[in-house]
């Protein structure tokens, strides 16, 4: 099973970003064929029609061919004002924005369609941002992804990592092994359906 991994972040000392980098490496412990992403390592400027009507950003075409080509994401996203980040929802609108004169990507939900997705979070405060999942979940949702019901949020996060960026408890890889368990399960039965 291919596996997408990426945090919805760029700032260096990102919770988000360590629990990503520790949930790909649980998914590949489990036998996964891991990608894991930066978003801070594609160059896609704020969504805007004009720009996109002079033409697509080559990172975007970039982000749709590796979304395309993963049957499964795990997305670790974090909480800002009770909801996701803006990077977030940019990248989502750039990926799902359909490229007219392009045949390969007029179907702006070809990225998306069918892909079983795994949410998780990460935060200090106590919730560990479960409000950014409740307000991802319908986005997920309208871009025809199938959304994995097994989620985590992972509160008091400063205290979750250790040195070199590995969840320290073992309730905390648990939880987390249980949403990638439960994306490969789903993804593997829909992509051989």
């Amino acid at each position: 099973m291919k596996l997408l991994v990426f945090a919805g972040s760029t700032r260096q000392q990102s919770f988000n970003r360590r629990l990503a980098r520790a949930t790909a490496g649980l998914a590949r412990a489990a036998g996964a064929d891991v990608t894991h992403i930066e978003l801070g390592d594609f160059d896609v400027p704020m969504y805007n029609a004009d720009l996109e009507a002079e033409a697509t950003p080559p990172d975007v075409i970039r982000l749709k061919q590796l979304m395309f080509a993963h049957a499964a994401w795990v997305i670790c996203t974090p909480e800002y004002n009770a909801s996701y980040p803006a990077l977030l929802k940019n990248t989502l609108d750039w990926v799902s924005s359909p490229v007219k004169a392009d045949p390969d990507w007029a179907d702006g939900f070809k990225p998306t369609r069918g892909k079983v997705v795994g949410v998780l979070s990460a935060s200090p405060g106590s919730l560990g941002g479960l409000r950014s999942q409740s307000h991802l979940l319908p986005l997920l949702h309208n871009l025809h992804c199938w959304v994995a019901p097994q989620t985590y949020a992972l509160g008091r996060a400063g205290e979750a990592f250790d040195a070199d960026g590995a969840l320290i408890g073992d309730h905390h890889r648990q939880q987390v092994q249980a949403v990638v368990d439960q994306v490969l399960w789903a993804g593997a039965r829909l992509a051989a359906a």
